[in-house]
């Protein structure tokens, strides 16, 4: 495409506090039919241009009236840092959830072999209450003898 082409990129139109509100006053002045469309088509306005300046005159807020200044736009760096800094905080959240989890698990299972033994120390045989050890091998068929001494 060439430079030409008005589509190719189009840019955001900004007016003056003094454009606005000159085209206020002629707008407001004109009386035949069909001269107020014929204005806006002139300037290359929309209906709605004139209700928004015309309530941002009408509250007495000059600065309304004047072009609003966008926010910068971010690299895609500090774009990149912000998702990775959410994510961070996601995932220590989820992290201190589980470990509460494991905790309640804990303590939970302490709490029921203790009501247990209280309730019947007979089957304890006389001994606090212990949750089983965790195996540290374990094997889905157990090796032979030879195999076992290698590892």
């Amino acid at each position: 495409m060439g430079d030409d082409d008005p589509a190719a990129k189009p840019t955001r139109r900004r007016y003056s506090a003094e454009f606005k509100l000159a085209i206020l006053d002629e707008y407001e002045r004109l009386t035949d039919p069909g001269a107020k469309g014929a204005l806006l088509r002139r300037e290359g306005l929309y209906s709605s241009h004139i209700v928004e300046w015309r309530r941002a005159r009408d509250v007495g807020a000059p600065a309304e009236l004047e072009p609003k200044s966008r926010p910068a736009r971010r690299s895609s760096e500090q774009v990149e840092l912000d998702r990775a800094r959410k994510k961070i905080e996601r995932l220590e959240n989820d992290l201190a959830k589980h470990k509460l989890a494991l905790e309640i698990g804990k303590s939970i299972g302490a709490l029921t072999l203790d009501a247990a033994y209280t309730t019947k120390p007979a089957q304890f045989r006389h001994c606090l209450a212990k949750p089983p050890k965790l195996p540290t091998v374990a094997w889905i068929n157990e090796p032979t003898e030879d195999v076992a001494h290698n590892t």
